[in-house]
């Protein structure tokens, strides 16, 4: 099956691909690089980072 690498578009296998979705380790570093700088995002209520998480109570 061919599929379309999301970081650079080349045309690349999925059988055979160690670094699929990518077409390459190259694209695979670079979305992991996006990832790590805040580049990409997971929607969600934003949480006040000066926050404790709420105690639990031993029994």
């Amino acid at each position: 099956m061919k599929i379309r690498c999301p970081i650079c578009k080349e045309m690349t296998t999925w059988e055979e691909n160690p670094n699929r979705p990518f077409c390459s380790g190259r694209c695979r570093l670079r979305d992991l690089g996006a990832w790590a700088s805040g580049q990409y995002r997971v929607a969600g209520e934003k949480e006040d980072e000066g926050d404790e998480p709420p105690e639990t109570k031993d029994d």
